[in-house]
């Protein structure tokens, strides 16, 4: 899909997010759900993931990817806080608005869900169905 692909990764943490990124990817089709775009930009927001649930009830699904590789600093959940939240939310609702992807793929006409899926080293996966 042009346009809805990951930039190339430059420093090592960028690596590492994309690497986490594929790795829900994989997972998620995995359960049966449909990628629809990968770091899709909508203006200055990016969404991690964009994908369809099957359900029941299936539904349009903008995933945020957290990876960190301690917890120094807290959990990855709390680093999703309010302007985080605002800035998806906006780049979601511009998506909508404009009805397709960049590669001019319409979107399914679906409930939209926002959801976050944590990856740690080790192997924990936690995904939080209509986190925000």
């Amino acid at each position: 899909m042009p346009g809805d692909e990951p930039l190339r990764p430059r420093t090592n943490a960028q690596r590492r997010g994309a690497a986490a990124e594929d790795e829900v990817a994989r997972r998620l089709e995995a359960a049966g759900w449909t990628i629809l775009g990968r770091n899709v930009r909508m203006g200055r927001f990016e969404l991690d993931l964009v994908a369809v649930d099957p359900g029941p009830p299936a539904a349009l699904v903008v995933i945020e990817v957290r990876w960190r590789r301690t917890r120094d600093f807290g959990l990855p959940e709390e680093t999703v806080d309010h302007r985080k939240r605002t800035r998806i939310r906006a780049g979601a609702y511009g998506l909508l608005n404009r009805g397709t992807l960049v590669s001019g793929a319409p979107l399914p006409r679906l409930p939209l869900r926002f959801d976050l899926v944590v990856l740690e080293p080790g192997g924990a996966f936690r995904h939080y169905r209509a986190a925000f």
